[in-house]
């Protein structure tokens, strides 16, 4: 008998979930935009609730009945379904911005008492969450940095008095903006140092910077990966999303917060996210071939100091390790220091003729940002400083463009960084001497 194939991910994201003969035949599936849906029968409709809202559990081969779009809708079943194909996950729960599926992760896992791991440098928009907004629900987090050993975080959560109280460890790695690496397995190793039978400690991994196709959290311990959908899912700046993915249990949870809390994108968006995951592979590895190339150049650019960039980690180092082990690509985020500070910075932007000067990250196009003053603004100087987040520090989402034509745009800019620099330093001999 012959074997039975199994397709990857990359070939399945054209039909995975969907039958054409349920939509007249359509090779792709219509844009489901309705805010609700139309029962059999009165028994049917009871049946749906008694799910939706947890009265009891499916039974085999049961589907989730269509009710109402806040709940459940054809375009998010489809993308949620097609999602899990890259992670391996059980269940997927998409949201309408990865800071909502941030901030409904961390109001479902914790309340008021409980402390929060969370790993530093993180998004801004998520060191602002956890350390402005949290607080007012009485929550504390403790921040870690990528130097810190096992025992040291121990340490730190023991002397807080409050051990019992550590509910959820939030990851990102690799970190915004810096790429600083976060081995997995460690921080589950300390969830489950204290964990007990009657609470477990969770955790969450932000997998933004590597996309689903790069990196698999849940292969190294994590209980949740999140995403901002936004970036390399959807990857064409158009949209705003979030995903959330994990076993049934955990995305059951959220999705029953989600529904109340009424933040699931709309069926436009997920029609759109279907469209984006069909080119998600061949998009990301042009952007990781094209940030390698940029990458070789900068490293080797007498204005540029350091390179922030997993292919660019020297061999033999932890890093290194972390590296190989986690990541099948050094993927499509660079970051590197200028020479000077952030008047520097500033020209070396405002001279980018092809690379567009913007936040966000993951698109066709490249995008480049000042982290210190755009994306981390609201952190204090002191804590971007601790966490390297410098004045100098640049940005770089690199996009499908070609790579030579990005290498020069950044080769005209700095020259004229340069040519700017020399002038001002000769007129400053000029008025020394007169």
């Amino acid at each position: 008998m012959m074997k039975k194939h199994t397709y990857k991910p990359e070939s399945l994201m054209m039909s995975h979930g969907y039958n054409p003969a349920w939509s007249e035949g359509s090779i792709k599936p219509p844009i489901f935009q309705t805010s609700t849906f139309v029962f059999d029968s009165a028994e049917a409709g009871k049946s749906f609730f008694e799910v939706a809202y947890g009265l009891r559990e499916k039974s085999d081969g049961e589907k989730s009945g269509l009710i109402y779009s806040r709940i459940n809708n054809p375009n998010l079943e489809m993308l949620e379904s097609r999602l899990c194909l890259w992670d391996q996950a059980e269940a997927c729960a998409v949201f309408e911005s990865g800071m909502s599926a941030i901030s409904s992760v961390l109001l479902e896992y914790l309340k008021p008492g409980d402390i929060l791991l969370y790993s530093t440098p993180t998004y801004g928009g998520t060191d602002h969450f956890i350390n402005e907004y949290l607080p007012h629900l009485g929550i504390e987090s403790i921040g870690f940095s990528a130097d810190q050993t096992a025992s040291e975080i121990i340490n730190s959560i023991e002397i807080s008095g409050r051990a019992h109280k550590l509910a959820f460890i939030f990851i990102e790695t690799p970190a915004n903006p810096t790429n600083d690496l976060f081995d997995i397995e460690l921080y589950k190793q300390i969830a489950d140092h204290f964990s007990t039978p009657s609470k477990k400690v969770t955790i969450g991994v932000d997998n933004t910077f590597m996309g689903p196709l790069w990196s698999h959290p849940l292969d190294h311990g994590a209980d949740l990966v999140l995403y901002s959908a936004t970036k390399y899912i959807g990857g064409h700046s158009d949209l705003i999303a979030g995903a959330v993915l994990g076993n049934h249990d955990d995305i059951k949870r959220l999705k029953n917060l989600r529904t109340f809390l009424g933040n699931m994108p709309s069926p436009h968006t997920g029609w759109l996210l279907l469209r984006s995951l069909e080119t998600l592979k061949v998009r990301m590895e042009q952007q990781a071939f094209n940030a390698q190339m940029l990458a070789n150049y900068l490293i080797t650019h007498q204005q540029i100091h350091k390179v922030h960039y997993l292919g660019c980690i020297d061999k033999g180092t932890s890093d290194y390790y972390i590296y190989k082990k986690q990541y099948s690509s050094p993927g499509a985020m660079l970051a590197f220091e200028i020479s000077g500070g952030e008047k520097e910075a500033f020209q070396f932007l405002n001279q980018l003729k092809l690379i567009k000067l913007a936040v966000s990250l993951g698109s066709t196009e490249s995008l480049v940002q000042h982290p210190a003053t755009m994306t981390h603004a609201g952190m204090s100087h002191k804590a971007k400083q601790k966490m390297g987040i410098k004045d100098n520090l640049i940005r770089i989402s690199v996009g499908i463009e070609h790579y030579e034509d990005l290498i020069e745009d950044i080769e005209q800019s700095l020259a004229a960084l340069s040519a700017n620099q020399n002038m001002v330093h000769f007129n400053k001999i000029f008025e020394l001497s007169n």
